[in-house]
């Protein structure tokens, strides 16, 4: 059996380009709101509920990327001779599509692949991966856009008109080409999306598969030491809390997902004070408030938790994790969760809360 000619499938092509155009969408808007939830803008404001709403995003921006893979690949095959034709320019909207098509196949590539490094964890690059990372998420949008403006009138065309070419005994029908990649893409999604959805863990081989909670950074890769708890103090506005005083006051128990910008999501039942509680004894007003941490360096030593989030009874200074006291991995001796907000931003080993505007 072998897959259709590559000639005689215009149409497939076109089908394949519109789900690959469909997973590339959703792959750049989610991975956009991660990019502003990160870094927002002055004008974005990102909700605090749903409390699993970042696991969400992300988790489609991942699940998205990966089905891209073998969508992308497909439609590879079945324009790729098209990309050696004579003569190489033929008129000026010609020119444009081969120009939109190099640079989408580039950028797309250094996007898929680059994410999946990142969803491993491995970095086998000099370069700084968010920022690069979204920038050339922008480049592969346009070229797409371009793409699908010079194409549209293919796309119109009914598809009997575009349906021609020879027969070959053997080979692999169109529908069944179509069936296959949306069938390795369906599979490749299986296999990863365990690390989103919980229940989906057994089966995606892929996925995260621990009932542990998760940790991306060590206390020891963080440069953070044993903590004395004797000597250990939570600076807010002018005054000092002891966590002997922390764990004093009235706590809250709430069970919030821990989402990474990796893709994977774990939920666990948090118990600590409220953020909004530490500023009202501390009689600072409410605002956005700088949350740092023991870590010395590193660009995620500490984060600015917006004034929603601050506001929010379910926005954490966590003791405990589960029950139990916090592991000094998970931030011992307290740490921040709030709903609905990346993994990154979770900032572990609070030492000081500021409210800076």
């Amino acid at each position: 059996m072998r897959l259709p000619t590559r000639e005689s499938s215009p149409h497939t092509a076109t089908r394949i380009g519109t789900w690959l155009g469909i997973a590339f969408g959703l792959c750049f808007v989610t991975g956009v709101l991660s990019h502003y939830v990160q870094h927002p803008p002055g004008w974005f404001t990102w909700p605090t509920r749903p409390v699993g709403l970042y696991r969400i995003t992300q988790g489609v921006h991942v699940t998205s990327g990966v089905a891209a893979i073998p969508l992308l690949l497909a439609k590879l095959w079945t324009v790729y001779p098209k990309l050696f034709t004579r003569p190489l320019v033929k008129s000026v909207p010609h020119a444009v599509e081969r120009g939109s098509i190099l640079v989408l196949v580039g950028a797309s590539f250094f996007e898929l692949v680059t994410g999946l490094f990142n969803a491993t964890q491995n970095y086998p690059w000099q370069f700084f991966f968010p920022p690069a990372h979204y920038a050339v998420a922008w480049i592969a949008v346009g070229a797409l856009l371009v793409h699908i403006a010079v194409k549209l009138p293919l796309m119109r065309t009914p598809a009997e008109e575009v349906r021609r070419g020879p027969s070959h005994p053997g080979a692999l029908s169109r529908r069944g080409f179509l069936l296959t990649t949306g069938g390795a893409a369906a599979v490749a999604v299986l296999a990863t999306v365990g690390a989103t959805v919980p229940w989906l863990r057994s089966v995606s081989v892929l996925g995260t598969r621990s009932a542990a909670l998760p940790v991306n950074r060590t206390a020891g890769a963080a440069g953070v030491s044993a903590v004395d708890p004797s000597a250990w103090r939570l600076t807010v506005g002018d005054r000092r809390f002891s966590l002997a005083e922390l764990a004093a006051l009235p706590q809250t128990t709430a069970e919030l997902p821990i989402a990474c910008v990796e893709g994977w999501s774990a939920s666990a039942r948090w118990t600590g004070v409220p953020v909004r509680d530490l500023l009202a004894l501390a009689g600072v007003e409410p605002g956005d408030v700088r949350v740092e941490s023991l870590e010395r360096d590193g660009i995620y030593r500490a984060s600015t938790l917006p004034a929603l989030h601050a506001r929010d009874p379910l926005t954490l200074l966590a003791l405990q994790v589960d029950g139990e006291t916090l592991p000094l991995d998970h931030g011992y001796p307290c740490r921040l969760i709030a709903p609905s907000r990346p993994g990154v931003t979770q900032t572990k080993w609070v030492t000081r809360l500021k409210v800076v505007r």
